[in-house]
């Protein structure tokens, strides 16, 4: 096999990465995108050259015009799309966001209509499947001190 034969077999996969942000009852941040019918949690696509925690915290920053810290990593999530080919999501740990940080979130109305904390029961009916899915084993992975991967949402069973 030559070197351009194995790498057009290589995965290219698309990378994302966000952040899962919890208030004092244990509710997750979601937002409202203005190009999107659901709700999303902060993040974005990595860029060339960046890692996926400092794609996340350029988001954070963009999105919510805060720059908490951003903690380890709690899910790894192999989400194929049809339309956007191999993709790669992580979701990082943003941790219980203290109330003075909450009153200076400074939304990027161009891209986040708002924002607001639900419960995760909530979850599957403001999202998309596949991302409350990957919500719910994240804040899971959370809870249990540990990280966990993921297809399409879900720890493979086989």
């Amino acid at each position: 096999m030559t070197e351009n034969e194995h790498e057009a077999k290589m995965a290219h996969p698309r990378m994302a990465s966000g952040a899962l942000f919890f208030d004092d009852q244990g509710r997750v941040l979601l937002l409202e995108p203005t190009y999107k019918d659901y709700r999303e949690i902060p993040g974005g696509y990595v860029e060339t050259g960046e890692s996926p925690r400092q794609a996340c915290v350029r988001e954070v920053r963009e999105e919510l015009g805060i720059s908490p810290a951003i903690g380890h990593l709690l899910a790894v999530d192999w989400a194929p799309h049809p339309a956007e080919g191999d993709k790669v999501l992580y979701v990082f740990d943003g941790g219980t966001l203290p109330r003075g940080l909450q009153e200076r979130i400074r939304l990027e109305t161009s891209e986040i209509r708002a924002y607001a904390y639900y419960s995760l029961d909530e979850v599957d009916t403001l999202t998309i499947p596949r991302l409350a899915r990957r919500i719910r084993a994240a804040a899971a992975a959370r809870q249990a001190g540990r990280v966990s991967y993921l297809e399409h949402g879900e720890e493979p069973t086989d």
